[in-house]
């Protein structure tokens, strides 16, 4: 029992945090504080994710795939902002 109302707690938490995210990205827009670049950047998984369902016809392996690449690509991120701020380019 004490389970459920944990899951249950945390499910809210989880729905508050999203529709806080929602409401600031709204009131962001409508104040003209919008970036493109990452308003795009969201995509990025999604567009992974549809590409490896392609590839695998499943979607738990899509998921995994797309969960490993994101990895690869962000660790290629962290690498190239390190080696761009290292030698100042």
């Amino acid at each position: 029992m004490s389970a459920i109302i944990g899951l249950c707690i945390a499910g809210g938490l989880l729905a508050i945090g999203i529709l806080a995210i929602i409401v600031a990205g709204i009131r962001g827009m409508f104040n003209g504080e919008q970036n493109y670049k990452k308003i795009g950047m969201i995509f990025v998984p999604i567009i992974v994710y549809i590409i490896s369902y392609f590839i695998s016809n499943a979607l738990v392996k899509a998921a995994i795939i797309t969960m490993f690449v994101m990895l690869a690509l962000m660790a290629l991120a962290i690498l190239l902002t390190g080696a761009r701020s290292t030698f100042n380019l």
